[in-house]
């Protein structure tokens, strides 16, 4: 690994008012594992949008050597031709076509006058065999998850001739079977001498994977070294430019007796008849911070889709707000009973990307900023200042479109919309997924602040380190239903994760007390 793959050399890429990237040096040896860290916003993806060829050649200064030839890429295709793939955390597949369809959807075999469609479908069952995919070149993309999703587009990659591999947040949406499938293959293409470039905020991953880790900060680097002379702790300190005395700063606190939320014998079956929620029972406190845990399919999402009113199919038990019973149909129904509901999906569900920020953060409370059925615009401004100057929110003005925030900044504005309605119970549905350390400390503040007022929280992560570091209690749910329930004090990974895959559920006095 002595020859290096690529260097870029003195970059500097300025927008209109901002210096996105300053005077930055980085360079990749072949065949390594080399992590690119930064906080969103600190340059990695506009360093890798001059690579790939997004920002050509003459809208940046410096220079860029791939296999020590100078290269002046003016467009994608220039890139791409160089042996350079990046696969984005938004892919960039055709969910109406099938997954053979999108692997060879440039290539020759596709454009032929008459296409053989045996000969495709047998190299794609190749390549799905050489990734370690089990399924059938014949479905359709839009019919599988996005993790398998992002692993069909590194096969698709694979199928062109690639010397650099540029990965960005590659496991944000995969089950943790998934992700061992991609670092086996990772080390697998490492092996045969591929380059990849790997840009992740799970420094677990990255210690893991990496050889040499590059960290950006404010749009210039910062350092570059080798695995074995980084810790999380060094590198998180690298990135945010201090010290992070706890990654979790969970907070003691008064937590109230009275239940703002008891669910009894809830159960859930969906159009085609299938049990998904089975007989599930539990209560949040005022106050409280309720982690729930479990693996992907555990049920976790659907349940508390259901309890917001967003679950087309049937539903059975009851479902007490204060004390009282409540009859949630849909989704207004619930934010009427003061629950507001964080989606794991911010992009799809949370946001209205083209709109600005303040419009996304009144579009749940619009009665709180009219006069006469009429917005207040000088009333709504004032109002959104007030909640986005409470959780830090980082643009350059409110009229800023959301879809050009950093993940973390678009979490705030998710979070600042649901504040807008001063909720009872909060429901934060993988609520740091795709965002930096130092957004993440900044979202775990707001969780205990909003807790020491009174507000019940819910907090689903698959992330357990998060889960056991924020929660007062745990819930661990498998197959649709809860398999044991932990103290904060009491819990540890191995109990919850013997919990999530099946284990023995765990009987005491505090279930459902």
């Amino acid at each position: 690994m002595g020859e290096y793959a690529l260097q870029m050399q003195g970059i500097i890429k300025e927008f209109p008012g901002v210096r996105a990237l300053d005077n930055v040096t980085f360079s990749v040896r072949k065949g390594e594992i080399h992590a690119l860290c930064g906080e969103n916003g600190a340059g990695k993806s506009t360093l890798m949008k001059i690579l790939s060829g997004v920002y050509p050649h003459g809208t940046y200064d410096g220079q860029i050597l791939v296999n020590g030839q100078k290269v002046q890429f003016k467009s994608i295709k220039e890139s791409q031709d160089a042996g350079i793939a990046i696969i984005y955390q938004e892919l960039a597949l055709v969910e109406e076509m099938t997954v053979a369809e999108n692997l060879f959807l440039s290539h020759d075999l596709m454009r032929a006058k008459v296409i053989n469609w045996n000969k495709i479908y047998v190299e794609a069952q190749k390549w799905l065999d050489h990734i370690g995919l089990n399924i059938d070149p014949q479905t359709k993309v839009g019919d599988l998850t996005v993790g398998k999703q992002q692993l069909i587009e590194i096969a698709k990659a694979l199928t062109k001739e690639i010397e650099i591999l540029i990965l960005d947040e590659p496991t944000a949406a995969l089950t943790e079977s998934d992700v061992e499938i991609l670092i086996n293959l990772l080390n697998d293409l490492r092996s045969k001498g591929v380059t990849c470039i790997y840009i992740s905020h799970k420094l677990g991953e990255v210690m893991t994977l990496a050889d040499t880790v590059t960290i950006l900060r404010d749009g210039q680097t910062i350092s570059t070294d080798p695995i074995e002379e980084l810790t999380e702790d060094k590198i998180i300190t690298k990135m945010v430019g201090r010290e992070l005395t706890e990654l979790f700063p969970y907070e003691q606190r008064e937590i109230s007796d009275e239940n703002v939320l008891e669910v009894k014998n809830y159960s859930t079956v969906d159009e085609t008849g299938k049990k998904v929620i089975n007989n599930v029972s539990f209560t949040l406190k005022k106050g409280e911070i309720l982690g729930f845990s479990g693996l992907m399919g555990a049920g976790r999402s659907e349940l508390f889709i259901s309890l917001f009113g967003g679950f087309k199919g049937k539903k059975f038990g009851t479902v007490y707000i204060d004390g009282k019973e409540t009859n949630i149909k849909k989704p207004a129904d619930a934010i009427k009973e003061g629950l507001a509901y964080v989606s794991e999906d911010r992009k799809r569900y949370g946001l209205v990307l083209g709109m600005d920020i303040t419009k996304n953060t009144t579009l749940t409370a619009l009665n709180k900023v009219m006069k006469l059925k009429v917005i207040d615009q000088a009333l709504e401004i004032k109002s959104v200042s007030v909640i986005t100057d409470k959780v830090k929110l980082k643009a350059p003005s409110l009229e800023a479109k959301v879809g050009q925030l950093s993940g973390g900044n678009q979490q705030k504005v998710v979070l600042s919309k649901w504040l807008m309605n001063n909720p009872k119970i909060l429901i934060l549905d993988e609520p740091t997924r795709g965002i930096d350390v130092g957004a993440k400390y900044e979202i775990y503040k707001i969780i205990n602040e909003l807790a020491s007022q009174g507000v019940g929280i819910v907090i689903i992560s698959s992330e357990l380190p998060e889960v056991l570091g924020m929660s007062d209690r745990i819930i661990v749910m498998s197959q649709g239903t809860i398999t044991g329930e932990f103290l904060r004090d009491e819990a540890t990974q191995e109990n919850i994760m013997t919990c999530a895959t099946g284990g023995k559920k765990r009987e005491q006095s505090l279930v459902n007390s």
